[in-house]
């Protein structure tokens, strides 16, 4: 046996590689996963370099107590990926690299079930013949199964369990009768059954002919060489997934082993992808689709990420995380909804998985697409300048299809001239909605708050409910009877009365999701009403079920926060109401401008997408603010100008590069404190000349689960010297104590 020395990362706060001994006949890669004790535990970790010396003394080297030898190592380049990441965002590489794989792969006592022979069933020509007829008609379950044996090549083990909790008994006998065949094959060549494409699966679609400029966005991407980045800027209904499904179609089709990556803000939006995707890659022979995203179970999650891992999955469709998938013959990027801060990671490493997205088609040299019909002003400015090559789509693919018009209902003009409202539903927004319903219309009521109402109140003694973890109020919840703080998950019983004064008209102020759908209930009666919210969708499925009501046409008004305003195809809806936006045009936040304008620009263009007229009705008390004025202009382009000009002036990103180091402690006043003593660990640091340092100041939820919370902002009109100035604080910041726990976050988009 020869010895060698591999450094292994590690899921640990320290930015080090650790050194282990490796006495093995059979050789170790970089990229290799292991298992390796670590103080009183074994740990899976990722040898990132194999060398025949180290400096570790001998009595101090631990061995590598196992190799993941059924999966095979990780690449060079995938490798690179992580190292960037955890240089950029100032993180270790073991916290960067270990989380972005799977939680089964990273427990070593599951790797000899991970990757043993997987048992797959097939129906012989008896089994054919002989199923489902010869079951008993009530016995659900067993028809289920014998139907999936029956329009499947073949049916895994796995997938057998989650339709029958005795399928493997039962194929077992059926296997004794002949009606089945059992088949053993590697965990290489294990697919999950839902993710082989085949022409027997799905027709052949019928494609839609291109518009003029589908076709040159299609073709300009078809023919990119090496590194190109898109952005992909078309208006609501233009058909920007046509153009990626098209150009995923001609790149996969002219390199047999290509992969493409297709990103998405939210898990709710991955079923109506992959069903597209499905649908139209059904007749191109050898093409699987995995989904990965946090909502899939951890044995499902880890299938598709190893079938994406050794090429078998040609498209992988993922939420955020998918952006560090290994996908060894990765040929295109596409990033949906690119301005949407859902990309943007809040927890551990708080990566931006659009940038890593680019920064891994520059790596590889190949095309990256950014679509939206709101692109997000750091991309519209590096398309200004040059950076990114903008395609266009002016109009909505359908030919008789049209942007919706935009009116606004002035509430103060409303209440002047004695107009009744109810429950914060102006007139003419409900006679709107009665109109639709006469004319089998469906219409959509967009307010981006849950619950009933965000206060429960006093009007005799001014009590407000908070929540006693939190500095914040706590949100009404009327179906579940219940207080509940969306900070921490405190919860509690409506009170009968107030608890400082006993008065028992304790009332709810404000309206949220819940009470707008009560309301509507009322005020136009015989309307299905069906909301869609957070709390609607708690059930794995819940929301592609609620989804699949509204596409069927079960639904008469749809009433929902953001997770109904983005991505979603809705053929029947003609109108959109919008209510109390007006919250977001005073906020603190300088990006909350442009957040509104996309959300309200988003959610207008739910109406109007099957060739129906479209009518978006926006309520404020603000109809002169410029910012709903180029929304009723659909003027995106004069929107987004305009508001990079501000920026400009006032030396804002994209213009300037920030990074926020936040400090949590047992008072408010320890967090400041660290904060102080870390602002003045700037100085000594040559490339700190070149940073602005802004004063340490409370988070505005201070406190949350009675932790209190501070942040410092730095800046920096150049993005090196804020990066040096980062690596040269970090042994600093590591060296101050007084707080719980401290983050610092590089590009924050919540300031």
């Amino acid at each position: 046996m020869s010895e060698v020395f591999v450094r292994v990362a590690l899921d640990h706060p320290l930015p080090t590689l650790f050194d282990y001994r490796y006495d093995a006949s059979a050789p170790v890669a970089p990229g290799s996963m292991v298992s390796v004790p670590f103080g009183k535990r074994h740990v899976v970790g990722l040898v990132c370099e194999v060398t025949d010396h180290t400096e570790v003394p001998a009595d101090r080297l631990r061995d590598v107590s196992d190799v993941c030898s059924a999966c095979p190592p990780l690449s060079e380049h995938w490798l690179g990926l992580a190292a960037f990441a955890a240089d950029y965002y100032q993180r270790g590489l073991g916290e960067v690299a270990l989380p972005a794989l799977p939680q089964a792969l990273r427990d070593a006592s599951r790797w000899s079930r991970l990757f043993a022979p997987e048992a797959r069933y097939r129906l012989t020509p008896e089994g054919r013949a002989a199923l489902p007829d010869r079951l008993p008609v009530r016995a659900s379950a067993l028809r289920k199964l014998a139907q999936a044996l029956v329009e499947a090549d073949f049916l895994l083990a796995a997938d057998a369990r989650a339709l029958h909790p005795k399928a493997i008994a039962t194929l077992d006998g059926w296997q004794s009768d002949g009606w089945v065949a059992l088949e053993l094959i590697e965990a290489a060549a294990v697919l999950p059954a839902t993710s082989a494409a085949s022409g027997a699966d799905l027709p052949s679609p019928r494609l839609p002919t291109l518009t003029d400029e589908q076709a040159t966005a299609v073709e300009a991407i078809r023919d990119a060489d090496g590194f190109a980045p898109f952005l992909l800027h078309g208006v609501t209904g233009s058909g920007k997934t046509e153009v990626y499904l098209r150009a995923l179609a001609e790149i996969l089709a002219a390199k047999p082993d290509a992969q493409a990556l297709v990103l998405v803000p939210e898990i709710n939006l991955t079923p109506q992808f992959e069903s597209a995707f499905r649908a139209r890659f059904s007749a191109l022979e050898g093409t699987a689709i995995v989904t990965l995203h946090s909502g899939l179970a951890e044995g499902e999650r880890a299938r598709n990420w190893f079938a994406a891992h050794t090429g078998r999955a040609r498209i992988v469709l993922g939420t955020r995380l998918a952006v560090l998938a290994s996908l060894p013959n990765l040929a295109i990027i596409v990033v949906d909804e690119e301005h949407d801060p859902a990309y943007k990671q809040q927890e551990g490493l708080r990566y931006s998985a659009r940038d890593l997205a680019i920064y891994r088609a520059k790596q590889l040299a190949l095309p990256v697409v950014l679509g939206s019909a709101t692109p997000s002003l750091e991309s519209w400015w590096q398309a200004d300048q040059g950076r990114y090559r903008r395609l266009t789509l002016t109009r909505r693919a359908v030919a008789e299809a049209v942007l919706p018009s935009v009116r606004l209902i002035d509430l103060e003009e409303e209440r002047r001239r004695g107009r009744a409202s109810v429950e914060g539903l102006s007139g003419p927004l409900i006679a709107a909605l009665k109109t639709r319903l006469e004319r089998g219309e469906q219409s959509l009521v967009f307010l981006n708050r849950r619950g009933y109402a965000p206060q429960l109140a006093c009007d005799a003694c001014g009590w407000v409910a908070g929540c006693p973890r939190c500095s914040a109020y706590v949100v009404l919840h009327k179906p579940e009877r219940a207080l509940r703080c969306h900070h921490c998950g405190w919860e509690a019983r409506i009170p009968r009365s107030c608890p400082d004064c006993g008065n028992v008209d304790i009332a709810p102020m404000g309206r949220g999701t819940q009470r707008v759908e009560e309301t509507l209930a009322s005020a136009v009666p015989g309307a299905r009403i069906l909301r869609i919210d957070a709390d609607s969708t708690r059930r794995k499925g819940s929301a592609q079920a609620l989804f699949s009501d509204v596409h069927a046409g079960e639904v008469d008004i749809l009433v929902g926060t953001q997770m109904i305003a983005k991505g979603h195809d809705f053929q029947r809806v003609s109108l959109v109401g919008v209510l109390n936006a007006d919250t977001a045009l005073f906020s603190h936040d300088f990006r909350a401008s442009e957040r509104l304008f996309a959300q309200l620009m988003q959610v207008s263009g739910r109406a109007g997408r099957g060739g129906l007229p479209g009518e978006v009705l926006v309520q404020t008390r603000y109809p002169r603010h410029a910012l709903y004025h180029a929304l009723a202009r659909h003027d995106y382009v004069g929107f987004a100008n305009s508001t990079l000009a501000e920026r400009r002036d006032a030396h804002l990103p994209p213009f300037v590069y920030q990074a926020l180091l936040r400090a949590e402690g047992r008072t408010l006043e320890a967090a400041l404190a660290f904060l102080q003593q870390a602002a003045a660990g700037l100085t000594g640091i040559p490339a700190a000349e070149r940073v602005t340092v802004y004063d340490a100041v409370p988070l505005t939820i201070v406190k949350v689960m009675h932790v209190h919370r501070a942040q410092l902002l730095i800046e920096s009109a150049s993005r090196g010297a804020l990066q040096a100035t980062l690596r040269a604080w970090q042994p600093v910041l590591r060296s101050l104590k007084g707080v719980l726990r401290w983050n610092l976050e590089v590009d924050p988009l919540d300031i």
